[in-house]
């Protein structure tokens, strides 16, 4: 039975982009060793998009409000894009020290709710 995912950025400065996780956006975290951080995720849905080729994966985190979240962002210092109307939701861009970027989106739809797994430990 598969009761969660692994998700994994890559990163240029992997310290900065955790600590930007951790002390920004507020995701708990367990030592994995070595400062070897492993986040936790609110809950999570995947989507398969067509394309030519492989050209690798996105993370977008959820919101309700996308507005309030990116003023909150902002007043801390992140930058983020200009908000996209997209017809799963309204959709931005953060930017990670690293100069990489997550989605931050508020969806159209509900998320969906997952079934209860076993415990990972956060």
């Amino acid at each position: 039975m598969i009761f969660g995912a692994h998700v994994i950025v890559y990163s240029k400065d992997a310290t900065a982009d955790r600590a930007f996780l951790q002390e920004i956006l507020g995701l708990p975290a367990v030592d994995a060793g070595q400062g070897w951080l492993i986040f936790a995720l609110p809950p999570a849905e995947v989507a398969v998009h067509p394309a030519q080729e492989s050209v690798g994966h996105e993370l977008y985190f959820m919101c309700d409000d996308l507005n309030v979240e990116l003023s909150e962002l902002g007043e801390k210092g992140v930058r983020c894009s200009d908000v996209e109307e997209a017809r799963w939701g309204s959709v931005a861009r953060i930017r990670l020290p690293s100069g990489g970027e997550v989605g931050l989106y508020q969806p159209r739809t509900k998320p969906i709710t997952p079934t209860a797994g076993p415990s990972t430990g956060f």
